[in-house]
């Protein structure tokens, strides 16, 4: 499905399209994609929703990708199986690219669990524009907030393959930002992210 090469007939109009240099001059600011992953429950989905509402408020032009958006709408065919999630994951990177190539800070937040995954939306969005943000809680920290429920479901067997309990979560080598969320509360980590972010966005 994602190996699958793309029809010769198809030629992408890349280059009669308003190119990416002249939307960020409008804009007054670099695109990029940062790319939260973590456990669940470790804060991406708060963290998202706090860097975009302080970005917007400054005028930038944001948007995020959040998981339970995605898989209800386009990625609703998926499941959680290991080829399901590596497309959606490929999917993701995929949309996120379109929103980079508009000038877009597109910002994701996927447990994204494998080394694998994150190496395939960076290779998709390209190495100069992917932040990979490791959102770290130990997992006794983010089963203490579980506000979804889904630990207590996955120790009690109701859920199968659920990454941090049954399956695994491999921890970013040399993530761009680390933001370990059990030190301070979110207005804290959205400061310190934002402050990693901006002068990259308007170097």
């Amino acid at each position: 499905m994602s190996d699958t090469p793309a029809p010769l007939h198809l030629h992408p109009n890349r280059e009669r399209l308003v190119s990416r240099a002249e939307r960020e001059e409008r804009q007054g600011h670099r695109g990029a994609v940062v790319w939260l992953t973590g456990l669940s429950g470790s804060g991406k989905s708060t963290l998202a929703i706090g860097l975009e509402r302080r970005l917007f408020a400054e005028g930038l032009s944001v948007v995020v990708l959040d998981g339970d958006n995605i898989r209800t709408g386009l990625n609703a065919n998926l499941g959680f199986g290991a080829e399901d999630r590596h497309e959606n994951i490929r999917r993701i990177a995929e949309v996120a690219k379109l929103f980079l190539d508009a000038g877009q800070v597109v910002i994701t937040a996927f447990i994204s669990p494998t080394l694998a995954m994150r190496d395939l939306a960076r290779g998709i969005v390209g190495e100069a524009d992917f932040l990979e943000v490791f959102v770290d809680a130990p997992l006794e920290a983010c089963e203490a907030r579980d506000v979804k429920g889904l630990y207590r479901k996955a120790r009690a067997g109701e859920i199968r393959g659920f990454t941090g309990i049954d399956d695994p979560y491999e921890a970013p080598l040399s993530p761009a930002l680390r933001l370990d969320t059990t030190l301070q509360n979110p207005e804290g980590s959205v400061q310190a992210l934002h402050a990693f972010l901006l002068p990259r966005l308007k170097p």
